[in-house]
């Protein structure tokens, strides 16, 4: 019930690859349902919902507080985060969006 490895592969801007990277490292050996909260927790720092709050630390995650800024770039860096979840729910096709 917890996660044995993760990887991306894929193209895209700097803020989506980073954000795949510094997530794969974050989720490994989490359950499934902490990184559903990790997700909640990342989706909220970059959306800048979470201004103000005094949450759990985010560690690395935290570098993306600043996407909050640059709404264009809020689905840049959650991108990687919904797939994840798409994968972790095991959905036969994987639409991906971050509408």
């Amino acid at each position: 019930n917890s996660i044995a490895d993760v990887s991306f592969q894929g193209a895209g801007c700097a803020i989506s690859k980073a954000s795949a990277s510094v997530m794969s490292a974050e989720v490994k050996g989490k359950t499934k349902a902490e990184v559903e909260k990790l997700f909640e927790q990342f989706h909220r720092l970059v959306t800048g919902a979470a201004r103000g709050e005094s949450g759990e630390p985010l560690g690395k995650l935290e570098a993306f507080s600043g996407v909050s800024e640059f709404p264009a770039r809020v689905k840049c860096a959650s991108l990687p985060w919904h797939t994840l979840r798409a994968a972790i729910q095991n959905k036969e096709q994987v639409s991906v969006t971050t509408e």
